[in-house]
Formats: structure tokens, C-alpha cells, sequence
């Protein structure tokens, strides 16, 4: 065969399949040998050894991007740092500037109000209920359904906000007045009128999703058996969700609640797009948001690095705490207790 008509010959699926078969061969080879003198390393040092192996490089990533960042952050609350970058330590001023500060309690007060309600409609509610329901309706349209909701978390945070700020803008042909108008209600300006309907929607879509994974693949690990055993006692759909489903994902249900209320804490770049804070004093200004504004835009010119630090400080041990009352309230010393017995 001439070398012009072995060009020309067309490719086959047989040839791809056999371009492909060689490259997984070679994948194969190539992580063997990588992974080869790990496992001697196991093999001559023990297993014990192999879980550092594999628990140093997460602790260095913790330690790098959050463990020093905090470190960082805290000693700049004892500064007046500014955009000069310059430390200049003042003590504990910030810290009682806080405590001074007339618009920190309305802030927090916002805060906990954003947190408790987004985490009770949709971070936890609404996922759950989005998950137990397509675990009992055909899969394929579960899957499609799932699908849906997923579509704010993969989409661009700016891309997404705006969207809500055209659907939400004033005028009739808006499409939540354009809705509403269909049954008689007059329009409004939600963003002006209604700012925490729509902070608290937006962040909400977009929290549903990722408790709603997690719920949704526990409700799928749970065995087969205590559906039947369920339906063989006369148990209704109403009880199987009761008796069966919510009690067997119980942890994964702590810890959504947990992950989320320390997510929703220190989340506000929805708000910062839709609202800035506003519309006017401090409306919907959270104290993640805050310490933002403080340490990043400034004010007649003058940026307060130092006490932005010091606000956010205040929001880590905050965060710290919760964790501690989740972790006794919850008991999640349990989930970690090695079973008594084998299965």
C-alpha cells in the first residue's frame, strides 16, 4: 500500500477502539509505576504510615489557605492598617470600637435573620423536600428535576444575580410583575420594596442544590429491604417517609446543617451584586458584607483594613462556636465511633 493511500484510507471505529485500549494500557502502566513504591513504602513501614501519607497534603492545604489566612487576619484586627499596608498595632481599639459601633447590632440581627431563614426554607427545607420527592416518583423524571435545580449552582454567580435583577426590576414587563400580574396583583419594585424576599430567594436556589445531592444520595443508599418490609406492614408513602427515610439519613441532615449555617455566615456575594447592602442604611447588610465594605472600599478615601480584619475575626470565632454547639448538640463524636461488631 502506497504511503498517499494509507493516508487516504478512512478511520475505522475499530481504529479508535484501538488507540484508546493502547492509551489505557499505558495510563495503567504509568500509574503502577507511580503508585509502586508507595505501596513498598506501606509495606515496610505500615498502615499507619500511609495514612500520614495521605493526611499531610490536605493539612498543608488547610494550612496554607485557611489556618494562616485566620492567623493573618486576626493580628491585622489589632492594627490600623489602611492601604499603606503599614502595621501599626493599637491594641484592642478595633475590638472596642466594635462594641461602640451603633450599626453592629442592626447588622448582626440581619445576619441571623439571613442565616436562620434561607437555612430553614431552602438550604435544608426545601432540599429535603426537592429530594424525598423525587426519590418517589419515576427516576428519569427526578433526574431531570434534580437537574433543574442544579442549574443556579453551575451557573455564574454574576451571570445569575443579574438575571434575578431583570426578572425583579420595577416595571410591568418584569417577569415576576408580568406573573403577578396575571392574577390581579399590581406590580412592584422588589429590590426596593422587598430586598430580603429576593436576597433570601436567590441565595436560597442556590443552597437548595447542594443539600439536595447530598439528601438525595443517601435516600438512594438506603436498602431496598425496608421499603418492602415497610410496605409489607401497610406502611403509607407519608409513613415510609417518616419511620424509614428521615430517621436513616439523620447525619447527613446534621451535617447540611451544620455546613450551611457556616456557609450562610460568611456568604454575601449575592447580596453585594443584587443589593450592595441597601437600599438604604444597612437594609440587608450582613457582617460578612460589612467587614467587606470596611476593609475594601473606602470612605472619603480612607480604607480600614485593620478593623474590616477585626469584624471578620469576630465572624470566625462566631463560626467557631457554632461549630462547637452543632458538634455537642448533634453528638458527631458518634458518627465517628467504630461499629461494635463487623458487618
Amino acid at each position: 500500500m502506497s504511503g498517499d493511500s494509507l493516508w487516504q484510507r478512512e478511520i475505522t471505529f475499530e481504529d479508535i477502539q484501538r488507540v484508546f485500549s493502547t492509551l489505557k494500557k499505558g495510563v495503567i502502566h504509568l500509574l503502577r509505576g507511580l503508585l509502586s513504591p508507595l505501596k513498598k513504602v506501606i509495606d515496610k513501614f505500615g498502615y499507619k504510615l500511609a495514612i500520614y501519607l495521605f493526611i499531610v497534603p490536605s493539612m498543608g492545604f488547610i494550612t496554607i489557605f485557611y489556618i494562616i489566612p485566620f492567623i493573618l487576619t486576626f493580628l491585622i484586627g489589632f492594627t490600623s492598617m489602611d492601604f499603606t499596608f503599614e502595621w501599626n498595632w493599637i491594641g484592642v481599639q478595633n475590638f472596642i470600637r466594635i462594641l461602640n459601633d451603633r450599626f453592629a447590632p442592626k447588622i448582626m440581627n440581619n445576619t441571623l435573620f439571613y442565616v436562620f431563614t434561607t437555612l430553614t426554607l431552602f438550604n435544608v427545607g426545601m432540599a429535603l423536600v426537592v429530594s424525598i420527592v423525587t426519590n418517589h416518583i419515576p427516576d428519569y423524571i427526578g433526574s431531570v428535576v434534580r437537574g433543574i435545580w442544579l442549574l443556579p449552582r453551575i451557573t455564574p454567580s454574576t451571570v445569575y444575580a443579574l438575571l434575578w435583577l431583570w426578572a425583579a426590576r420595577g416595571d410591568n414587563t418584569a417577569l415576576l410583575n408580568w406573573f403577578l400580574g396575571l392574577m390581579g396583583i399590581p406590580p412592584q419594585n422588589w429590590i426596593l420594596d422587598n430586598p430580603w424576599v429576593i436576597v433570601i430567594i436567590v441565595n436560597g436556589f442556590v443552597g437548595t442544590s447542594f443539600g439536595m445531592i447530598v439528601f438525595t444520595a443517601a435516600l438512594k443508599s438506603i436498602p431496598e429491604d425496608y421499603y418492602r418490609a415497610a410496605k409489607v406492614d401497610g406502611a403509607s408513602t407519608l409513613d415510609i417517609i417518616r419511620y424509614v427515610e428521615l430517621p436513616m439519613i439523620k447525619w447527613p441532615l446534621l451535617f447540611v446543617t451544620a455546613y450551611q449555617t457556616l456557609s450562610l455566615l460568611t456568604s454575601f456575594e449575592y447580596i453585594l451584586i443584587l443589593t450592595d447592602g441597601g437600599p438604604g442604611l444597612y437594609t440587608t447588610e450582613v457582617w460578612s458584607l460589612y467587614s467587606y465594605h470596611v476593609a475594601f472600599r473606602a470612605y472619603g478615601g480612607v480604607t480600614e483594613i485593620g478593623y474590616g480584619a477585626a469584624l471578620a475575626t469576630v465572624l470566625v470565632v462566631i463560626g467557631i462556636i457554632m461549630s462547637l454547639i452543632y458538634w455537642r448538640v448533634f453528638k458527631f463524636r458518634e458518627m465517628m465511633v467504630e461499629p461494635k461488631i463487623e458487618v
